[in-house]
């Protein structure tokens, strides 16, 4: 668990103590689910639907073994963790196949707790999704667990454990999965690159006298009404803005676990077309120069419809995104990949692509960068869902802060003013079209990327806002303070299905619901034999 910084922690409850969003939660509530309620009303004369299942006869089977173990890890020259691997590095081996292919997964745990893994972003049958005591048992210390599925959605996507996620992915457990579309052949050179944030343990004495000089104090005499609020930086790192854990702790950033001085540099050659894959496991959103003309080709592994190339433009990864982009490398110079970030750590997340037979010139980057705005991403031309459309089930999620004394943190994340496993879930029926309008109104201002498991959804407002561009369909969507997105889904896919944010300090302090399909036949009963943590 991440380190708690206590004064964070009390600033974010006086804050949270002096303001009010009683009518808020009182209108969320209320209007929870609206619209047609003709899905729920009827499902009790639906037939009985099962879980997909998949033909795989006649497909290439593409095994693979992870072994979940402890492993020595070297994140920069000073700092050695112990980490938590699959296959002994970090990020994982990463699983790469062809579109149509079939991937088989043998998990065997050699930790002392159990594990599992998840898919995400991949539109598995329900039984593969990886989640205790939702889906599966947890696999428990010296068992052996097979994942098997068709890799129909190509994509960059990646795998990580469901159990525990908040400790188990902070230890390393997780890599990249790629499902390879024909059109991938047209690259010369292909890399993956997996942000991520660690704590170098560091902070350890300044949080301990800070504990110290916290003793005595007397919350109840303190004046919260004349404390100005207006102030306080609530985004001071251009990241996401906690106050109820303290990200500062975070003070290590890498790529493929490792930070700049670790790194090998890209290699590249003169009239190549190059192909980055950015894949955010942390729990932090990353904003990335690239100081050369490229497109954002794919947003969480789907098509963005004819992009424009832009230069040197800043484009955000939030935690679980994904994001593709293309260049062709002219020749005119090295250059530096980086993130722009307030705190000391983002000249960690860098690194550099070099020409093979280079003239060692150096490409500078654009001082003042734009930050791509995904709604105005590509071009306009058809799409499955639009604004007008008459959806089956209309649903809204509140995404708030609540206070709560006993809460480790001192507050928990809610989705219409409950917290997991009370929120109430969205009931639809298979075939539905379904509507999801997400507010972020969290007093301590914080990001949500909220995913969905087991589909994509494509988006349709920011703000009451049409795209002006290309549809964009994603499965995971970060939804800033005072934002509201609307997005549609078919429901296409049975079973049971986590709907959450993958900051998962906020997952596993309540913002998570699920998405279950009426007269659903369960496969799955939880005994309670194994300890099933699934946030």
């Amino acid at each position: 668990m991440k380190k708690i910084t206590i004064l964070t922690v009390i600033i974010g409850i006086i804050f949270l103590a002096a303001c009010s969003q009683q009518s808020t939660d009182s209108q969320a509530l209320d209007n929870s689910v609206e619209g047609d309620n003709t899905s729920i009303e009827e499902s009790s004369s639906q037939e009985v639907v099962h879980v997909k299942t998949e033909d795989t006869e006649g497909k290439k089977v593409n095994e693979f073994n992870l072994i979940a173990q402890v492993s020595e890890w070297n994140l920069s020259p000073e700092n050695k963790i112990t980490a938590w691997t699959y296959n002994g590095t970090v990020p994982g081996d990463e699983i790469r196949v062809k579109e149509g292919e079939v991937v088989k997964v043998n998990l065997t745990n050699e930790l002392e707790e159990p594990v599992s893994i998840h898919w995400h972003g991949i539109s598995v049958p329900n039984k593969q999704d990886g989640i205790p005591g939702v889906t599966q048992d947890a696999v428990v210390p010296g068992e052996t667990y097979t994942y098997e599925f068709v890799a129909n959605d190509p994509g960059t996507y990646w795998y990580h454990s469901h159990q525990n996620g908040v400790e188990q992915l902070d230890k390393g457990l997780y890599g990249t999965i790629i499902v390879e579309s024909a059109e991938d052949e047209n690259y010369d050179r292909d890399y993956t690159l997996m942000l991520d944030e660690w704590e170098s343990g560091n902070h350890s004495e300044a949080d301990a006298s800070e504990m110290e000089d916290m003793e005595g104090m007397d919350m109840d005499e303190m004046d919260h009404d004349s404390m100005d609020m207006e102030g306080m930086d609530m985004n001071g790192t251009g990241q996401d803005p906690m106050m109820g854990h303290d990200m500062s702790s975070y003070d290590i950033y890498t790529i493929n676990g490792k930070t700049y001085e670790e790194n090998e540099p890209l290699s590249v050659k003169e009239g190549e077309t190059v192909k980055l894959r950015f894949v955010n496991a942390g729990y932090m959103a990353h904003q990335i120069q690239i100081p050369v003309d490229y497109k954002v080709t794919h947003l969480d592994g789907q098509k963005v419809n004819n992009p424009q190339i832009v230069n040197g433009s800043l484009f955000e990864v939030a935690p679980g995104e994904r994001v593709d982009v293309e260049f062709i490398a002219d020749g005119s110079g090295d250059f530096t990949i980086d993130c722009h970030g307030e705190m000391e750590a983002s000249q960690d997340m860098q690194l550099d692509v070099v020409y093979e037979d280079g003239n060692g010139k150096k490409t500078e980057h654009n001082s003042s960068p734009d930050l791509i705005d995904i709604t105005k991403l590509g071009e306009k031309t058809e799409s499955q869902f639009s604004l007008d459309d008459e959806y089956d089930v209309s649903y809204e999620m509140d995404l708030a802060t609540e206070m709560n004394a006993d809460a480790e943190m001192g507050m928990v994340w809610s989705i219409n003013g409950e917290t997991f496993p009370n929120v109430p879930p969205l009931e639809v029926n298979k075939g539905d079209k379904v509507k999801v309008t997400l507010t972020n109104n969290s007093m301590d201002q914080a990001y949500h990327p909220m995913h969905l498991h087991g589909h994509f959804f494509q988006v349709l407002s920011k703000n009451g806002e049409k795209l002006e561009g290309s549809p964009i369909i994603k499965d995971t969507l970060n939804v800033k303070y005072g934002e509201t997105y609307e997005v549609a889904f078919v429901a296409d896919n049975p079973g049971n299905w986590l709907f959450h944010c993958h900051d998962l300090h906020h997952a596993s302090n309540g913002m998570v619901t699920t998405v279950n399909y009426n007269n659903f036949e369960e496969f799955y009963n939880d005994t309670g034999e194994v300890d099933n943590q699934p946030e």
